[in-house]
């Protein structure tokens, strides 16, 4: 049976809240004990500097939701299921840096999170670059490499992650062309099923609505707050509606179904909104009292989860990371150079000298991925020259080969903009493409 590899990040960049839990933990948790997966589950500390400087915070942050996780049920095993720490596993910002030297710059300009930043800079009549960090513009780039380092099949996410899973397909397929197979692409698995809670206002339980429920808010803390979700003016003994009702949404996630229709028929009947928030109340705190217990004593005790998140980075790199990404540096070239015998040498010599070289001319390669897009490569021998992007139309990306084989290196200006260099020894290349299509041409001619 094969193994399903389920990679999932999880920001340290704020307190847990009910609607994490609701949407991320405890669906994530049951996942994790579904036969036949390996399932990874890392805390995004270097994605958090990106947005946090406020390094107590991220501290806090980190302990906080690691505790969440262990109290909510997650059980690490180092086979089955791995939970780590990003920052413990040097491997993945290595492998960052490899990917950065083959993703595309204009890939990267269409990423939502730096175009919404840069529409902003726009709206407001700022420089459109104001304010933003490369490491938001790079951050689709460590986001690949968190996944690829594991081989990840599946990455469950939401609508608006979708691109970031696209974008670390792009990168695997690039490095995959310029140096052989070694990543498996990805692919985003959408939780349409899992539901979004709303917030004390009605609006989507977020830190940046400052409407939360923390998950583990105190009993009388938690029962202020749910006291103080906004309802309407409907008096007790009025019919309520379910439909657009923040606290009938809420009970809703924590109760079974004949529970959940028990609180319809109350809403029907004219149910007050004290007794209705008592109920839900009294229902989240039936399941979250007893994971309450077990996170008080989890993060009481810092320096145990410091201990297992070290192990669990330490396994990950040892049995996985460290010894995939020593196959990595060698096919990228960062090689042991006592390894080169003085045949090899001499034959690297020959080649700069041109004497084979000047046999062999250049070919481009047209061929359609998995995407439906439709590349183009140019290749000396096995050397992957010049890597095109992706054209939505095959006639778009055959004039660029007619033109590359017609003009040689006088393309140069206008192509950097649609292809992806590779070496210097493009122009070269090219200039040796353009000389055999001129032969070709006299040779029918004569």
């Amino acid at each position: 049976m094969t193994t399903t590899r389920i990679l999932t990040g999880i920001t340290t960049s704020g307190t847990p809240h009910l609607g994490n839990y609701v949407g991320a933990i405890r669906p994530a948790v049951a996942a994790s004990r579904t036969p036949d997966s390996q399932n990874f589950y890392f805390l995004a500390d270097l994605h958090a500097l990106i947005k946090v400087q406020d390094p107590a915070k991220v501290q806090r942050s980190t302990l906080e939701i690691a505790a969440s996780w262990l109290a909510c049920g997650l059980e690490p095993d180092n086979d089955r299921v791995w939970f780590y720490r990003q920052s413990d596993i040097p491997e993945i910002s290595e492998l960052t840096w490899f990917l950065t030297c083959i993703a595309g710059k204009g890939l990267l300009n269409r990423a939502h999170a730096y175009k919404a930043a840069v529409d902003r800079n726009t709206a407001e009549g700022q420089d459109p670059d104001f304010g933003v960090t490369a490491g938001l513009f790079m951050y689709p780039v460590l986001m690949a490499a968190d996944i690829l380092i594991f081989n990840a099949h599946q990455v469950p996410v939401g609508r608006d992650q979708i691109q970031h899973i696209e974008m670390a397909r792009d990168f695997a397929q690039r490095f995959n062309h310029l140096y052989g197979d070694h990543f498996v692409l990805p692919e985003a698995r959408v939780e349409e099923h899992v539901a979004t809670l709303p917030g004390l206002d009605g609006r989507k339980m977020s830190k940046s609505y400052d409407n939360t429920i923390p998950l583990f808010a105190p009993r009388e803390q938690l029962k202020k707050l749910i006291f103080s979700i906004v309802t309407d003016s409907r008096a007790p003994g009025e019919a309520k509606d379910t439909e657009g009702s923040a606290l009938f949404q809420l009970y809703q996630a924590f109760a079974s179904a004949e529970d959940t229709a028990a609180m319809r028929a109350a809403y029907a009947e004219g149910i007050g909104w004290g007794d209705a928030k008592q109920r839900l109340f009294e229902r989240i705190d039936t399941e979250i009292a007893p994971l309450r217990e077990h996170y008080e004593a989890l993060i009481a005790k810092p320096a145990d989860i410091e201990e297992r998140l070290r192990e669990g980075g330490r396994t990950a790199r040892e049995r996985m990371a460290m010894p995939f990404l020593a196959q990595l540096r060698e096919a990228v070239g960062l090689r042991d150079l006592s390894q080169l015998t003085i045949v090899d040498v001499r034959q690297d010599h020959e080649n700069r000298l041109g004497k084979p070289a000047a046999q062999r001319v250049p070919a481009i390669k047209q061929y359609r991925e998995t995407d439906g897009r439709f590349h183009f490569k140019l290749m000396d021998g096995e050397h992957v020259l010049l890597q095109s992007i992706g054209f939505d139309n095959p006639k778009d990306a055959g004039v660029w080969v007619a033109r590359l084989r017609r003009e040689g290196a006088g393309v140069m200006d206008e192509v950097r903009g649609l292809l992806e260099v590779s070496v210097p020894a493009v122009e070269d290349a090219l200039e040796a493409l353009r000389l055999a299509e001129e032969a070709k041409a006299v040779e029918k001619s004569g």
